[in-house]
């Protein structure tokens, strides 16, 4: 599975060198980003298109590493109640197990007329 995992890896990746050599002309080009408000103007520096596709790939890294993140604790803490849970029962259920059965109760549960 692991090996299956880097060619899919190395597949991946020399996709994005194709893309990026083939259209170098394309990510050279600078662009200004502007927000233009009522109550507020800003413009950025220009920048190239390169600059500005690490940035969101950094920023989609980013969010998916807090997801994954959360999601984790979330499920550790998850899996933590569980197993309590499960330990309650198994002992409850061991406790069950180790009652001692006797005849008596059986004796005083059946109908008068039988006795």
């Amino acid at each position: 599975m692991n090996h299956l995992r880097m060619i899919v890896v190395i597949l991946f990746i020399l996709l994005v060198i194709i893309v990026a050599v083939q259209n170098y002309q394309a990510f050279s080009n600078t662009v200004t980003f502007r927000i233009n408000l009522i109550f507020f103007n800003w413009e950025s520096s220009p920048m190239s298109m390169y600059f500005v596709a690490v940035i969101t790939f950094l920023v989609g890294v980013l969010a998916a590493g807090i997801y994954g993140i959360t999601e984790r604790f979330h499920l550790k803490k998850q899996i933590k109640t569980l197993t309590k849970e499960a330990r309650e029962k198994d002992k409850e259920l061991n406790s069950l197990r180790n009652l001692p059965v006797t005849g008596d109760e059986m004796v005083s549960n059946q109908s008068p007329d039988l006795q």
